[in-house]
């Protein structure tokens, strides 16, 4: 679902993806998140605890890896939701918080395996799609 950012010509829409309550839901009552991963394989949320778990246990590799992947569903999930390539990406709305927190779990053990270029990159795509995520993802 995308909605506009105003008045015609003001830009790319906003991308607004679907809520992903049963992830929440089963991450709010304790389940692994294997499991909610195996459940839900497409959704950014259920990558981006995977890739947060592997960071928290000092497994760089594996939490780029699981960032990555869900980078890619997320970026299935904003085309599907009519996203171009450009616009904003609101950490405001819920739905989209499961593939911000995979970027910027991406960009975190991209520079801690020394990938400065995804680095840079990530930065770059953060910055446009909502530049207030980066903070309430880390404050978490």
């Amino acid at each position: 679902m995308s909605s506009s950012l105003g008045m015609p010509g003001t830009g790319p829409a906003e991308t607004l993806l679907p809520a992903e309550d049963d992830v929440l839901e089963a991450f709010q009552r304790g389940a692994d998140p294997d499991d909610i991963a195996r459940e839900h394989p497409a959704s950014p949320f259920a990558w981006a605890l995977l890739a947060d778990l592997a960071w928290a246990n000092g497994e760089e590799v594996p939490s780029y890896a699981f960032a990555r992947v869900g980078y890619h569903r997320g970026l299935d999930a904003l085309r599907k939701a009519g996203w171009k390539g450009a616009g904003r990406i609101p950490y405001s709305h819920q739905g989209n918080h499961g593939f911000l927190r995979c970027l910027v779990a991406l960009q975190r053990a991209a520079k801690a395996i020394g990938e400065e270029a995804e680095v840079e990159r990530i930065g770059q795509f953060l910055d446009e799609a909502d530049p207030t995520a980066k903070v309430a993802i880390l404050n978490i």
